[in-house]
């Protein structure tokens, strides 16, 4: 298990002022965070200055943190200026986005649509090639990525809930060739499909993300009820892992489960709930932000073979307010390195690198679509510093958050009349 003891930086928290002006094409909100108060980033404060951000009354309030920083992180302000600019609208429940090499940027919608929207607003027809997918409950067509060696092979790799026998379902991995005019896919192959099926509607996950491994990372759900939550702890199920696969889909040689018996080789780590938001930092980990029960959103920063406790050890209860037979700490799995309670409702990540923001670099992004904003949490080392919650005037539930070269950040929300958002330096 973690612990961690540390002063937190401390700032306070300013409101985001945002004014909207309506197109058709592509439009620019400006948000300007002046900051005249706040500890300058990097000078660390003493516990009388710190303003948690979070005051709202806990779900479950005799659950206690495990180690002082693991929860209620100081509240801080961007110095940066930005302007945020509504690339386009009417997109239908899109769910992730990937920027491509020349400034476009290939999109999910969750019904089974992936679309190109150019950089300048100009949404595309649908891609042809994609496979049926399930749109049920939190089902659908689900996150896209890159191939590493996308500009040499125009290959992309996505997830989606996908039918099987009867009236079940799972999450599946697919990936083709994306051609040259970005209208259709060829050699499409489903190179893995997540066991066992089942009858129902959530927690599919499901984030792709490639290491510095040319690994491919796939988080999937435990599909949420009652009788299917223990499958998180079974090692002869896929559900409530994230698993390491070949490019191919098959299990990465070095699996730390590799060659056990009754164990899924694809295993990398387990007790997941529903990871729909998972990155790299700069030095090659993996981070994921697990969807937990109500009071028991949490971070956790991954590491081959470990176990990270749902259904057993988790913070939060039901949502019917009935507690859970589990504990908030347990030795042999790990603790969160956060959590939120209440909670966001986590989706979409991403680690800033880009030289656009140098304020935000090493920072973890995480869409939020309960509470309707965009979090960012500053972390030294394996400990949140200080947290803040950005484009909350905007009222819509962000679904992903993703960087491209030239360090901007792009977001979808999830509705159906759903939005893509660009995130640059004020002009």
């Amino acid at each position: 298990m973690k612990r961690f003891t540390a002063t937190i930086a401390a700032a306070s928290f300013l409101a985001l002022t945002i004014t909207a002006c309506n197109s058709t094409t592509s439009t620019t909100e400006n948000t300007t965070e002046n900051n005249t108060d706040t500890i300058p980033n990097g000078e660390a404060g003493t516990t009388a200055d710190c303003q948690p951000l979070e005051t709202r009354d806990r779900n479950v309030p005799n659950q206690e943190p495990t180690f002082p920083e693991q929860t209620r992180a100081c509240g801080i302000t961007s110095e940066t200026a930005f302007d945020v600019v509504v690339v386009t609208k009417g997109l239908d429940k899109p769910w992730a986005v990937e920027p491509l090499p020349n400034g476009d940027l290939l999109v999910t919608e969750k019904p089974g649509n992936m679309r190109i929207v150019s950089a300048s607003g100009q949404v595309g027809e649908p891609i042809s090639g994609v496979p049926k997918v399930v749109s049920r409950g939190q089902g659908g067509l689900l996150d896209v990525a890159l191939s590493p060696n996308f500009a040499s092979d125009n290959t992309i790799y996505w997830s989606f809930s996908e039918p099987r026998d009867g009236n079940k379902n799972a999450t599946s991995v697919a990936k083709g060739v994306l051609s040259q005019d970005r209208r259709s896919l060829s050699n499409v192959k489903v190179i893995f499909q997540a066991k066992p099926a089942y009858d129902g509607g959530l927690h599919f996950g499901s984030r792709l993300a490639f290491g510095p491994d040319g690994m491919l990372y796939v988080t999937l759900g435990e599909r949420s009820d009652k009788e299917m939550r223990p499958q998180a702890q079974h090692m002869d199920s896929h559900m409530g892992k994230v698993l390491r696969i070949t490019p191919e889909g098959q299990p990465a040689p070095d699996n730390p489960f590799l060659n056990q018996q009754g164990v899924l080789p694809e295993i990398w780590t387990i007790g997941h709930r529903n990871v729909q938001a998972s990155a790299f930092d700069s030095e090659g980990n993996l981070w994921v932000v697990d969807h937990g029960p109500q009071g028991g959103d949490e971070v956790n920063k991954l590491q081959a073979g470990k176990n990270y406790g749902w259904p057993v050890v988790t913070y939060g209860e039901e949502y019917s307010g009935q507690s859970i037979p589990s504990v908030t700490t347990k030795e042999g799995f790990e603790d969160p390195i956060y959590y939120w309670d209440p909670v966001i409702a986590p989706s979409g990540a991403q680690f800033y690198t880009g030289n656009a923001f140098p304020e935000w670099q090493g920072n973890l992004f995480v869409g939020s679509l309960k509470d309707q904003r965009l979090v960012r949490l500053k972390l030294e080392g394996n400990r949140v510093t200080g947290e803040e919650h950005l484009l909350t005037d905007r009222k819509q539930r962000v679904r992903d958050v993703r960087q491209d070269a030239e360090g901007n950040l792009f977001i979808v929300t999830d509705q159906q009349n759903g939005e893509l958002w660009k995130i640059t330096p004020k002009k």
